[in-house]
Protein backbone atom coordinates (compact mmCIF):
# COMPACT_ATOMS: atom_id res chain seq x y z
CA UNK A 1 0.00 0.00 0.00
CA UNK A 2 1.32 3.70 -0.81
CA UNK A 3 1.98 6.26 1.08
CA UNK A 4 -1.02 8.57 1.06
CA UNK A 5 -0.03 12.10 2.40
CA UNK A 6 -3.43 13.18 1.21
CA UNK A 7 -6.65 11.37 2.74
CA UNK A 8 -8.56 9.78 0.29
CA UNK A 9 -11.95 11.85 -0.37
CA UNK A 10 -9.80 15.52 0.09
CA UNK A 11 -11.51 17.47 -2.38
CA UNK A 12 -9.57 20.74 -2.93
CA UNK A 13 -11.13 23.45 -5.52
CA UNK A 14 -7.98 23.87 -7.70
CA UNK A 15 -9.14 25.65 -10.47
CA UNK A 16 -11.27 28.39 -8.00
CA UNK A 17 -7.89 29.48 -7.55
CA UNK A 18 -6.43 29.69 -11.40
CA UNK A 19 -7.30 33.34 -12.15
CA UNK A 20 -5.54 34.30 -9.38
CA UNK A 21 -2.55 32.01 -10.23
CA UNK A 22 -2.63 33.18 -13.68
CA UNK A 23 -2.21 37.24 -12.59
CA UNK A 24 0.62 36.28 -10.27
CA UNK A 25 2.30 34.23 -12.60
CA UNK A 26 2.00 37.21 -15.16
CA UNK A 27 3.15 39.43 -12.51
CA UNK A 28 6.64 37.74 -12.06
CA UNK A 29 7.34 36.91 -15.72
CA UNK A 30 6.51 40.65 -16.51
CA UNK A 31 8.62 41.56 -13.79
CA UNK A 32 11.47 39.81 -15.07
CA UNK A 33 10.92 41.16 -19.10
CA UNK A 34 10.88 44.55 -17.63
CA UNK A 35 14.14 43.66 -15.94
CA UNK A 36 15.61 41.98 -19.49
CA UNK A 37 14.60 45.07 -21.30
CA UNK A 38 15.84 48.10 -18.91
CA UNK A 39 19.56 45.61 -19.02
CA UNK A 40 19.28 45.31 -22.64
CA UNK A 41 18.90 41.34 -22.31
CA UNK A 42 20.12 38.80 -20.31
CA UNK A 43 23.82 38.84 -18.57
CA UNK A 44 25.32 36.13 -20.86
CA UNK A 45 28.39 34.46 -19.46
CA UNK A 46 31.88 34.13 -21.38
CA UNK A 47 30.10 31.11 -22.69
CA UNK A 48 27.69 33.23 -24.90
CA UNK A 49 28.90 36.34 -24.96
CA UNK A 50 32.83 35.38 -25.42
CA UNK A 51 35.82 36.98 -23.75
CA UNK A 52 38.42 35.45 -20.97
CA UNK A 53 37.30 33.99 -17.61
CA UNK A 54 40.01 32.98 -14.75
CA UNK A 55 39.03 31.68 -11.59
CA UNK A 56 41.51 32.03 -8.56
CA UNK A 57 41.64 30.80 -4.90
CA UNK A 58 42.93 31.98 -2.11
CA UNK A 59 43.97 30.36 1.23
CA UNK A 60 44.82 33.59 2.89
CA UNK A 61 41.43 37.15 2.43
CA UNK A 62 42.18 38.94 -0.22
CA UNK A 63 40.58 42.11 -1.25
CA UNK A 64 39.12 42.58 -4.67
CA UNK A 65 40.73 46.16 -5.25
CA UNK A 66 44.18 44.17 -4.78
CA UNK A 67 43.97 41.25 -7.32
CA UNK A 68 42.68 44.04 -9.72
CA UNK A 69 45.88 45.84 -9.15
CA UNK A 70 48.15 43.10 -9.02
CA UNK A 71 46.90 41.96 -12.55
CA UNK A 72 46.42 45.36 -14.04
CA UNK A 73 49.94 45.11 -15.43
CA UNK A 74 49.04 42.27 -17.63
CA UNK A 75 47.09 44.75 -19.77
CA UNK A 76 43.57 42.13 -20.01
CA UNK A 77 41.11 44.71 -21.68
CA UNK A 78 37.57 45.08 -19.63
CA UNK A 79 38.83 43.14 -17.12
CA UNK A 80 36.16 42.63 -14.14
CA UNK A 81 37.13 41.35 -10.44
CA UNK A 82 34.19 39.54 -8.12
CA UNK A 83 33.94 37.35 -5.21
CA UNK A 84 32.89 34.17 -6.24
CA UNK A 85 30.46 31.83 -3.96
CA UNK A 86 30.96 31.99 -0.32
CA UNK A 87 33.48 34.82 1.65
CA UNK A 88 35.47 31.93 3.23
CA UNK A 89 35.69 30.09 0.03
CA UNK A 90 38.97 32.85 -1.21
CA UNK A 91 37.55 32.57 -4.70
CA UNK A 92 37.23 35.16 -7.21
CA UNK A 93 36.24 35.39 -10.57
CA UNK A 94 38.07 37.64 -13.20
CA UNK A 95 36.88 37.78 -16.31
CA UNK A 96 38.08 40.38 -19.26
CA UNK A 97 37.24 40.31 -22.91
CA UNK A 98 38.97 38.40 -25.81
CA UNK A 99 42.24 38.69 -26.24
CA UNK A 100 45.19 38.29 -28.68
CA UNK A 101 47.54 36.13 -26.34
CA UNK A 102 47.01 32.34 -26.18
CA UNK A 103 45.45 30.44 -23.11
CA UNK A 104 48.65 29.25 -21.65
CA UNK A 105 50.54 32.89 -21.99
CA UNK A 106 47.49 34.51 -20.27
CA UNK A 107 47.66 31.87 -17.54
CA UNK A 108 51.17 32.47 -17.22
CA UNK A 109 51.28 36.02 -17.04
CA UNK A 110 48.61 36.01 -14.60
CA UNK A 111 50.56 34.25 -12.47
CA UNK A 112 53.57 35.87 -12.73
CA UNK A 113 51.61 39.26 -12.03
CA UNK A 114 50.18 37.63 -8.35
CA UNK A 115 53.21 36.27 -7.38
CA UNK A 116 55.06 39.20 -7.84
CA UNK A 117 52.16 41.71 -6.18
CA UNK A 118 51.01 38.75 -3.70
CA UNK A 119 53.47 36.77 -2.84
CA UNK A 120 52.19 35.05 0.55
CA UNK A 121 48.39 34.87 -0.45
CA UNK A 122 48.70 31.33 -1.38
CA UNK A 123 47.06 31.25 -5.06
CA UNK A 124 46.07 28.84 -7.35
CA UNK A 125 44.14 28.91 -11.07
CA UNK A 126 41.41 26.99 -10.36
CA UNK A 127 40.36 27.51 -14.36
CA UNK A 128 40.64 29.20 -17.12
CA UNK A 129 38.56 29.36 -20.18
CA UNK A 130 38.68 31.32 -23.64
CA UNK A 131 35.86 31.69 -25.76
CA UNK A 132 35.32 34.09 -29.07
CA UNK A 133 32.82 36.14 -29.66
CA UNK A 134 32.01 34.06 -32.92
CA UNK A 135 31.58 31.00 -30.86
CA UNK A 136 29.70 32.63 -28.50
CA UNK A 137 27.05 33.42 -30.59
CA UNK A 138 26.99 30.06 -32.33
CA UNK A 139 26.38 28.57 -28.73
CA UNK A 140 23.75 31.12 -27.75
CA UNK A 141 21.90 30.41 -31.11
CA UNK A 142 22.24 26.27 -31.07
CA UNK A 143 21.25 26.84 -27.27
CA UNK A 144 17.70 28.86 -28.37
CA UNK A 145 17.10 26.41 -31.08
CA UNK A 146 17.32 22.86 -28.16
CA UNK A 147 14.78 25.07 -25.97
CA UNK A 148 12.58 25.43 -28.68
CA UNK A 149 12.67 21.85 -30.44
CA UNK A 150 12.22 20.46 -27.21
CA UNK A 151 8.79 22.48 -27.00
CA UNK A 152 7.96 21.02 -30.15
CA UNK A 153 8.96 17.39 -29.55
CA UNK A 154 6.43 18.05 -26.62
CA UNK A 155 3.49 19.19 -28.35
CA UNK A 156 3.98 16.60 -30.65
CA UNK A 157 4.45 13.72 -27.98
CA UNK A 158 1.42 14.70 -26.17
CA UNK A 159 -0.85 15.06 -29.04
CA UNK A 160 -0.66 11.13 -29.90
CA UNK A 161 -0.85 9.92 -26.40
CA UNK A 162 -3.56 12.13 -25.10
CA UNK A 163 -5.35 12.54 -27.56
CA UNK A 164 -4.56 9.82 -30.09
CA UNK A 165 -3.75 12.77 -32.82
CA UNK A 166 -1.08 11.89 -34.51
CA UNK A 167 -1.73 13.29 -37.99
CA UNK A 168 -2.72 16.06 -36.59
CA UNK A 169 0.57 16.69 -34.69
CA UNK A 170 2.20 15.37 -38.09
CA UNK A 171 0.26 18.28 -39.64
CA UNK A 172 1.01 21.35 -37.16
CA UNK A 173 5.03 19.80 -37.26
CA UNK A 174 4.79 20.40 -40.88
CA UNK A 175 2.88 23.89 -40.28
CA UNK A 176 5.60 25.00 -38.06
CA UNK A 177 8.43 24.26 -40.28
CA UNK A 178 6.59 26.41 -42.97
CA UNK A 179 6.26 29.02 -41.32
CA UNK A 180 9.62 28.69 -39.45
CA UNK A 181 10.80 28.60 -43.47
CA UNK A 182 9.38 32.34 -44.13
CA UNK A 183 10.81 33.53 -41.50
CA UNK A 184 14.15 32.55 -42.40
CA UNK A 185 14.13 34.16 -45.73
CA UNK A 186 12.87 37.26 -44.00
CA UNK A 187 15.93 37.27 -42.04
CA UNK A 188 14.41 37.09 -39.01
CA UNK A 189 17.11 36.84 -35.99
CA UNK A 190 17.23 33.79 -34.18
CA UNK A 191 15.79 35.06 -30.87
CA UNK A 192 12.60 36.53 -32.67
CA UNK A 193 12.73 33.44 -34.97
CA UNK A 194 12.10 31.11 -31.94
CA UNK A 195 9.71 33.66 -30.33
CA UNK A 196 7.77 33.61 -33.14
CA UNK A 197 7.91 29.99 -34.00
CA UNK A 198 6.36 29.33 -30.03
CA UNK A 199 3.62 31.47 -30.93
CA UNK A 200 2.90 29.25 -33.82
CA UNK A 201 3.07 26.36 -31.96
CA UNK A 202 0.74 28.00 -29.51
CA UNK A 203 -1.63 28.93 -32.06
CA UNK A 204 -1.96 25.52 -34.34
CA UNK A 205 -2.17 23.44 -30.51
CA UNK A 206 -5.51 25.98 -29.96
CA UNK A 207 -6.71 25.85 -33.66
CA UNK A 208 -6.14 22.04 -34.39
CA UNK A 209 -8.07 21.91 -30.66
CA UNK A 210 -4.90 19.67 -29.06
CA UNK A 211 -5.83 20.90 -25.86
CA UNK A 212 -3.39 18.69 -23.83
CA UNK A 213 -1.15 19.53 -25.66
CA UNK A 214 -1.56 23.13 -25.35
CA UNK A 215 -1.53 23.38 -21.44
CA UNK A 216 1.87 21.31 -21.53
CA UNK A 217 3.47 23.53 -23.89
CA UNK A 218 2.12 27.22 -21.99
CA UNK A 219 3.20 24.88 -19.14
CA UNK A 220 6.51 24.55 -20.32
CA UNK A 221 7.28 28.35 -21.69
CA UNK A 222 5.71 29.16 -18.27
CA UNK A 223 8.31 27.14 -16.21
CA UNK A 224 11.25 28.55 -18.78
CA UNK A 225 10.19 32.31 -18.95
CA UNK A 226 9.94 32.11 -14.72
CA UNK A 227 13.64 31.09 -14.83
CA UNK A 228 14.92 33.62 -17.39
CA UNK A 229 12.90 36.48 -15.17
CA UNK A 230 14.16 35.31 -11.99
CA UNK A 231 17.47 34.84 -13.12
CA UNK A 232 17.09 38.90 -14.92
CA UNK A 233 15.72 40.01 -11.62
CA UNK A 234 18.66 38.10 -9.29
CA UNK A 235 21.31 39.83 -12.11
CA UNK A 236 22.60 36.15 -12.66
CA UNK A 237 24.56 34.77 -15.07
CA UNK A 238 23.20 32.98 -18.53
CA UNK A 239 25.50 30.42 -19.49
CA UNK A 240 25.48 26.93 -21.07
CA UNK A 241 24.88 25.32 -17.51
CA UNK A 242 21.98 27.54 -17.18
CA UNK A 243 20.22 25.82 -20.60
CA UNK A 244 20.86 22.42 -19.47
CA UNK A 245 19.25 23.40 -16.38
CA UNK A 246 15.83 24.79 -18.30
CA UNK A 247 16.20 21.29 -20.70
CA UNK A 248 16.34 19.17 -17.52
CA UNK A 249 13.10 21.34 -16.15
CA UNK A 250 11.55 21.08 -19.28
CA UNK A 251 11.65 17.31 -18.82
CA UNK A 252 10.60 17.34 -14.95
CA UNK A 253 7.34 19.67 -15.94
CA UNK A 254 6.30 17.43 -18.39
CA UNK A 255 6.71 14.57 -16.40
CA UNK A 256 4.19 16.33 -13.58
CA UNK A 257 2.11 17.29 -15.90
CA UNK A 258 1.62 14.13 -18.06
CA UNK A 259 1.04 12.03 -14.53
CA UNK A 260 -2.15 14.86 -13.68
CA UNK A 261 -2.94 14.38 -17.51
CA UNK A 262 -2.88 10.79 -17.40
CA UNK A 263 -5.51 10.64 -14.11
CA UNK A 264 -7.69 13.24 -16.16
CA UNK A 265 -8.35 11.41 -19.03
CA UNK A 266 -9.06 7.49 -16.69
CA UNK A 267 -11.49 9.87 -14.46
CA UNK A 268 -12.91 11.21 -17.88
CA UNK A 269 -13.77 7.84 -19.01
CA UNK A 270 -15.42 6.78 -15.68
CA UNK A 271 -16.87 9.59 -14.62
CA UNK A 272 -20.67 9.80 -14.69
CA UNK A 273 -21.55 11.84 -18.32
CA UNK A 274 -23.20 14.90 -16.98
CA UNK A 275 -20.15 15.68 -14.60
CA UNK A 276 -19.15 18.92 -15.19
CA UNK A 277 -15.53 19.18 -16.22
CA UNK A 278 -14.13 21.65 -13.79
CA UNK A 279 -15.17 18.58 -11.24
CA UNK A 280 -13.72 16.15 -13.58
CA UNK A 281 -10.15 18.17 -13.64
CA UNK A 282 -10.53 19.10 -9.74
CA UNK A 283 -10.75 15.63 -8.59
CA UNK A 284 -8.02 14.44 -11.40
CA UNK A 285 -5.24 16.61 -9.17
CA UNK A 286 -6.65 15.93 -5.26
CA UNK A 287 -6.15 12.42 -6.45
CA UNK A 288 -2.48 12.99 -7.50
CA UNK A 289 -1.71 15.26 -5.22
CA UNK A 290 0.53 13.05 -3.04
CA UNK A 291 2.99 11.78 -5.66
CA UNK A 292 3.21 15.48 -6.73
CA UNK A 293 3.93 16.47 -3.25
CA UNK A 294 6.56 13.49 -2.67
CA UNK A 295 8.34 13.64 -6.38
CA UNK A 296 8.69 17.87 -6.05
CA UNK A 297 9.81 17.51 -1.87
CA UNK A 298 12.21 14.23 -2.59
CA UNK A 299 13.61 16.20 -5.73
CA UNK A 300 13.83 19.93 -4.10
CA UNK A 301 15.63 18.24 -1.10
CA UNK A 302 18.19 16.95 -3.40
CA UNK A 303 18.87 20.18 -5.38
CA UNK A 304 18.81 22.06 -1.95
CA UNK A 305 21.52 19.88 -0.98
CA UNK A 306 23.42 20.78 -4.41
CA UNK A 307 22.81 24.36 -4.12
CA UNK A 308 24.26 24.66 -0.71
CA UNK A 309 26.86 21.96 -0.12
CA UNK A 310 27.85 21.67 -4.12
CA UNK A 311 30.55 24.39 -4.74
CA UNK A 312 30.27 27.86 -6.41
CA UNK A 313 30.93 26.69 -9.95
CA UNK A 314 27.33 24.83 -9.65
CA UNK A 315 25.43 27.05 -7.77
CA UNK A 316 23.88 29.54 -10.80
CA UNK A 317 22.85 26.10 -12.05
CA UNK A 318 21.08 23.96 -8.89
CA UNK A 319 18.99 27.45 -8.66
CA UNK A 320 17.94 27.68 -11.94
CA UNK A 321 16.88 23.47 -11.35
CA UNK A 322 15.17 25.14 -7.33
CA UNK A 323 13.25 28.06 -9.41
CA UNK A 324 12.02 25.45 -12.03
CA UNK A 325 11.42 22.56 -9.64
CA UNK A 326 8.80 25.13 -7.53
CA UNK A 327 7.42 26.74 -11.16
CA UNK A 328 7.11 22.93 -12.41
CA UNK A 329 5.09 21.43 -9.65
CA UNK A 330 3.23 24.90 -9.60
CA UNK A 331 2.48 25.09 -13.62
CA UNK A 332 1.25 21.47 -13.53
CA UNK A 333 -1.81 22.06 -11.17
CA UNK A 334 -2.30 26.15 -11.58
CA UNK A 335 -1.57 26.17 -15.30
CA UNK A 336 -1.46 23.20 -17.42
CA UNK A 337 -4.61 21.72 -15.93
CA UNK A 338 -6.72 25.29 -16.18
CA UNK A 339 -5.90 25.51 -19.64
CA UNK A 340 -7.69 22.24 -20.58
CA UNK A 341 -10.99 24.08 -18.96
CA UNK A 342 -9.90 27.92 -19.75
CA UNK A 343 -8.23 27.46 -23.34
CA UNK A 344 -9.45 24.30 -24.37
CA UNK A 345 -12.54 25.68 -26.79
CA UNK A 346 -14.55 22.73 -27.67
CA UNK A 347 -13.06 20.27 -24.79
CA UNK A 348 -16.31 18.91 -23.76
CA UNK A 349 -17.09 15.55 -24.60
CA UNK A 350 -19.86 14.55 -26.90
CA UNK A 351 -22.42 13.37 -23.55
CA UNK A 352 -21.77 16.15 -21.83
CA UNK A 353 -22.91 18.49 -24.83
CA UNK A 354 -25.47 16.60 -24.98
CA UNK A 355 -27.08 16.92 -21.14
CA UNK A 356 -26.48 20.14 -21.73
CA UNK A 357 -28.49 20.71 -25.02
CA UNK A 358 -31.30 18.83 -24.54
CA UNK A 359 -33.00 20.27 -21.43
CA UNK A 360 -33.03 23.65 -23.42
CA UNK A 361 -34.96 21.83 -26.04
Amino acid sequence: MGLELIKPGTHIDFLKYRKIAYLVSAAIILAGFISLAVKGGPRYGVDFAGGLTIQLKFDKPVDVADIRKAIEPVGLAGMVVQRFGQDADGEYLVRAAEQDISQEGIREAVVTAMQKALPDSGFTVQRLEMVGPKVGADLRSKAIEAVFYAVLLIAIYISGRFEQRWMAAGIMAAGLTGGVYLLNLLHVPTGYLILAAMLITMLLCWYMRLKFALGAVVADLHDVFMIIGIFSLLDKEFDLTTVAALLTILGYSLNDTIIVFDRIRETMHGADKKEPLADIINRSINQTLTRTILTAGTTLAVTLCLYLFGGAVIHDFALALLIGIVAGTYSSIFIASPILLDLGSGFVRKEQAQAVTEPAA
